[in-house]
């Protein structure tokens, strides 16, 4: 996969942020090269948070978030803050964005905070510097810049670049438990719910880091599976599959042949398996009248048997024998607080980066909430977790 064709849920997400005319704008536009955001002296021109997926040097992909200012004003003005401050969830990198000539307000210093908070590596940019006869010195997390003029702008990139590297080192899906030349098959059901002419995002990921580890992939549906794994005259390393055929595709696949899932391996890079697994196991103690949240991390057509809103609610009613009440979200909408219910049951997070996927678990976590994602629930619910687990033998003796 190119640069260019990096996902945006695979890129650093820079978020800008900042008080109305800090000039969030303008520092955005002088850093991309592009008039990426509308700039006015008018307070509160930009209304929504702006995103844009490009290639920024030296970091590489990225995706640029603008920013409304976070000292909005009124019923319209706190509704733009709430999207700011849900910006906060997915964003890698903060640039706060000061008027140089003001210096920072308590509203920077509680932004800041709320970096640390969140363990957001940011940097602070003094921006209009060019208004100021003398420019202070700069802590080692800040610079003076001024986006008119573009002074400092290619050392505020460097800066950015820098923290880039900071980041953790790179996750895997699949690869580090491969070797060079192994043989996966993997099982993509392709029904009314498959997107038209290609594989949804987590096939195409697995698939892609499977040949970059120099290993061979078989792809077959899951009708096709037993032929299939019939014809090989080499063992699989091991099959992975879509987790809607769980039940079916265990029953195909020898037990001597590691079974996992697409859902199961974007856990572990998205998220924290282990408390996935956890949220798993609390499936068997849901009672009638208990809350559940069910969660989406991207917006999409509903089919007539959706597997968030249909065939997940089913599958829980029959496996608790229980009629639980279900509350539905997605797309970037995730609730701050979620102690009013039992258990969270999302998706694999695909469509979300890392840093939204792990701050939904930790909200679920400071609120005591178990939560799963599809896949691992899936297992759990027919029977096959613990043989989805072999490849993770830390995890597989708890089960």
């Amino acid at each position: 996969m190119s640069l260019q064709e990096t996902v945006s849920a695979e890129r650093v997400h820079i978020g800008f942020f900042g008080l109305r005319n800090a000039g969030k704008s303008s520092v955005v536009n002088a850093v991309t090269g592009q008039k990426l955001s509308v700039v006015s002296d008018v307070k509160g021109t930009t209304t929504d948070p702006v995103k844009k997926a490009m290639e920024l040097l030296p970091i590489g992909p990225v995706v640029i978030i603008d920013t409304p200012g976070i000292d909005d004003e009124g019923s319209l003005g706190e509704k733009r803050v709430e999207k700011t401050r849900e910006t906060l969830a997915k964003t890698d990198i903060a640039v706060l964005i000061v008027d140089a000539t003001k210096g920072k307000t308590t509203i920077d210093e509680d932004l800041i905070a709320e970096f640390q908070k969140r363990e957001i590596p940011y940097i602070v940019v003094y921006n209009k510097s060019d208004l100021l006869q003398n420019a202070p010195e700069s802590e080692a997390n800040e610079i003076f810049v001024s986006a008119k003029n573009n002074v400092n702008i290619s050392e505020l990139k460097e800066k950015l670049g820098a923290l880039s590297k900071n980041r953790p080192s790179p996750r895997f899906i699949v690869a580090d438990m491969l070797e060079k030349g192994d043989l996966v098959v993997l099982v993509t059901p392709i029904d009314e719910s498959a997107p038209k002419g290609r594989l949804i995002l987590p096939q195409q990921l697995t698939l892609r880091e499977i040949l970059d580890a120099h290993c061979s992939a078989i792809v077959c549906q899951d009708t096709e599976l037993s032929e299939t794994l019939g014809s090989l005259s080499k063992k699989p390393r091991m099959v992975i599959t879509d987790s809607q055929a769980f039940g079916r595709v265990s029953a195909a696949v020898p037990e001597n042949i590691p079974l996992t899932s697409f859902s199961i391996l974007m856990a572990r890079y998205k998220g924290e398996l282990n408390t996935l697994v956890e949220g798993a196991l609390k499936l068997k103690n849901i009672k009638n009248g208990d809350k559940i949240l069910i969660s989406e991390g991207c917006t999409h057509h509903r089919q007539c048997n959706d597997i968030g809103t249909v065939k997940l609610p089913g599958w829980i009613k029959s496996y608790t024998s229980s009629e639980p009440e279900f509350s539905f979200t997605s797309g970037g909408e995730f609730p701050e607080d979620v102690s009013d219910f039992e258990l969270v049951v999302h998706c694999g997070g695909c469509m979300l980066n890392e840093k939204e996927m792990k701050n939904r678990i930790r909200i679920c976590k400071e609120c005591a909430t178990p939560i799963v994602n599809y896949g691992v629930a899936i297992a759990q619910m027919h029977g096959i977790l613990k043989r989805s687990l072999e490849i993770f033998p830390d995890l597989y003796k708890k089960i």
